[in-house]
């Protein structure tokens, strides 16, 4: 199994557990990676609020003619068109993470974590984020604000889904409850 991290860093030679500051339920000393198939989630500069979301097994018919209009996408991922251009100039890298001492958090997500340090394998470039979406076969959506969508989504829908950086997007967290 592949696991990655992503940075705008291309210097880190280690990784240390911490605490995320990012964090509202983690409360212990971490380092994460991500699995091959979640991995275009991270094809965005790091705080760029996004959601995710992709049809499972438990997707009615219905949710998928509603959100993925007769498609197979990987999954789909939504940002706010006012993040558009740091997606187009953001420099992001891909850090290739070792399988051990990784666990799986145990959610659809795909999120594993380390509590020991953790050396990379490698890092390289993503190169242009926008290709590199395309390319993993992820459909891009813009709108002007992630939350109507994002509510409908995680309440009203058998979609399988992931939220990153939510705290970041316009309407937080009114739009989102």
């Amino acid at each position: 199994m592949a696991l990655y991290h992503f940075s705008e860093d291309p210097t880190i030679t280690l990784f240390e557990p911490h605490i995320a500051k990012t964090s509202a339920i983690q409360d212990e000393s971490l380092v994460w990676a991500i699995d091959e198939w979640h991995a275009p989630m991270y094809f965005a500069p790091r705080d760029c609020p996004r959601a995710c979301f992709w049809a499972g097994e438990k997707t009615t018919a219905e949710d998928r003619e509603r959100w993925l209009h007769g498609l197979e996408p990987r999954f789909v991922m939504v940002v706010e068109s006012g993040w558009l251009e740091r997606i187009r100039e953001t420099k992001l890298f891909r850090y290739v993470m070792p399988e051990e001492p990784f666990a799986s958090m145990g959610h659809e997500g795909g999120h594993f974590t380390s509590h020991e340090r953790v050396t990379p394998l490698s890092v390289e470039p993503v190169g242009d984020l926008l290709t590199a979406i395309s390319a993993a076969g992820v459909e891009l959506r813009i709108t002007p604000r992630l939350g109507p969508m994002w509510r409908r989504v995680w309440k009203d829908s058998t979609l399988k889904f992931s939220g990153t950086r939510l705290r970041n997007a316009v309407g937080y967290p009114d739009e989102f409850d």
